[in-house]
C-alpha cells in the first residue's frame, strides 16, 4: 500500500512537469504497470525498487532514500549517506535523508547543526546571527569563539589560553613573560616547564692512602672519594656539588718490594761516578780488572769442563777394561 502511495505522488509529480495531463492519462495504465512492480532495469546499486522516470522507489537495507529536484521533478537516489544540508533517519519501514535547518550548512540531526550557511554563527549546535555575551564572531569557521585575553592568540575560554602570542610562554591556560618560580622558559614548545634539580647519591668509601699510584715508599699521601649523578638538573636547575673530594693521609713510611736492591745499584752507581770525578783513569782500570776477571773466569770454567770431560773419559775406559780381566781369571 505505502509503494502504491509513493508510485501515485510521483505520477503526481510527473503530471506538474507537463502542459497538459492529457497525454499522461492516455497512458496512465502502461505508467502505473511499470512502477507498480520492481524493475529489472534498476542501474543503481542500492535501488529495491525502481521507475525508469523516477527513478528509485525503494532502498536496500542500510541506504537513504533522497530525492534530488531537477527542475519540477524529484528523482529517487539511494545513498550509503546524506549529502550535505540533510541528515540521515532510519526507522523499520525505511532510511530516509532530511534536510536540515535553513541556516544550517551541515548537521546530523534536525536539532544539532555541524556547520553554519553564510551570516550565521555555531554555537552549541545552533546557527546564531549575533554571538553570546563574551564571545566574537569567528568569520573563517562562522563560530562563536571566546574572547582571548590580549596576550593570548588561540583560547578555549575566556580564561584559559591554549597558544600565546609571540615572545610569551604558556603555563596551565595562563601567558607569561617571565616564568614563574620553581619553572623555566621551553623556547622550542614556548611554555613554562618545571625545572629540574641535580640529585646525587651517598659517599663511597675512602680509598686507601697512596701516591702516584703507589701504596708503598712514602710518609704523605693522599685518600679519596666519590659519589655519583642521580638526576642531572635541566638548564635553570639547581647544579651539582662536588662528586668527589680528596685529603691529605699519612702513613709509616715501608720500603716497597725491590726497592732495597734498586736503591743498592744507585748507590753504587753514584759512587762509581764520583770516583770517576775524582780519577779520570779509575774508570779504565776498573773496565781492565773487569775484563780480567771476565777472563780469569772463562779459564776457570774451561779448566773445569776440561776436568770434567777427562773423568768422563777415564770412567768409560774403566768400564771397558773391566769385563776382559774377569774372563782372564
Amino acid at each position: 500500500m505505502q509503494l502504491q502511495l509513493i508510485s501515485f505522488v510521483l505520477i503526481i509529480l510527473h503530471c506538474m512537469d507537463y502542459t497538459g495531463c492529457q497525454q499522461h492519462s492516455s497512458s496512465r495504465h502502461r505508467q502505473h504497470k511499470q512502477i507498480s512492480g520492481v524493475s529489472s532495469g534498476c542501474q543503481q546499486g542500492g535501488c529495491l525498487t525502481c521507475s525508469d522516470y523516477n527513478g528509485c522507489l525503494s532502498c536496500k537495507p542500510r541506504f537513504f532514500m533522497h530525492l534530488e529536484r531537477i527542475g519540477m521533478k524529484q528523482i529517487g537516489v539511494c545513498m550509503t549517506s546524506c549529502p550535505p544540508g540533510f541528515y540521515g533517519t532510519r526507522s523499520p519501514e525505511r532510511n530516509t535523508c532530511t534536510k536540515c535547518r535553513s541556516d544550517c550548512e551541515s548537521c546530523f540531526h534536525k536539532t544539532f547543526c555541524t556547520h553554519c550557511r553564510a551570516g550565521f554563527y555555531l554555537h552549541q549546535g545552533k546557527c546564531q546571527e549575533n554571538c553570546p555575551e563574551g564571545m566574537v564572531r569567528n568569520e573563517a569557521q562562522r563560530e562563536c569563539v571566546y574572547r582571548c585575553p590580549a596576550e593570548c592568540e588561540v583560547c578555549v575560554s575566556s580564561d584559559t589560553c591554549t597558544r600565546c602570542r609571540p615572545g610569551l610562554y604558556q603555563l596551565s591556560g595562563t601567558c607569561h613573560h617571565v616564568c614563574p618560580e620553581d619553572y623555566e622558559p621551553n623556547d622550542k614548545l614556548m611554555e613554562c616547564t618545571p625545572q629540574v634539580h641535580c640529585e646525587v647519591g651517598e659517599w663511597n668509601e675512602w680509598s686507601p692512602c697512596s701516591r702516584s699510584g703507589r701504596t708503598c715508599g712514602f710518609k704523605r699521601g693522599q685518600e679519596t672519594r666519590t659519589r655519583q649523578v642521580l638526576q642531572y638538573p635541566s638548564p635553570f636547575g639547581n647544579p651539582c656539588p662536588e662528586i668527589s673530594e680528596i685529603k691529605e693521609c699519612l702513613l709509616k713510611r715501608r720500603k716497597c718490594p725491590g726497592e732495597r736492591r734498586k736503591n743498592e745499584r744507585k748507590e753504587r752507581r753514584n759512587r762509581n761516578n764520583r770516583k770517576d770525578k775524582e780519577n779520570p783513569g779509575g774508570r779504565r782500570e776498573r773496565k781492565i780488572e773487569r775484563e780480567r776477571e771476565r777472563e780469569t773466569g772463562e779459564r776457570e770454567d774451561s779448566d773445569i769442563r776440561n776436568k770434567t770431560e777427562h773423568r768422563r773419559r777415564r770412567g768409560h775406559e774403566t768400564d771397558q777394561v773391566t769385563p776382559a780381566v774377569g774372563l782372564v781369571q
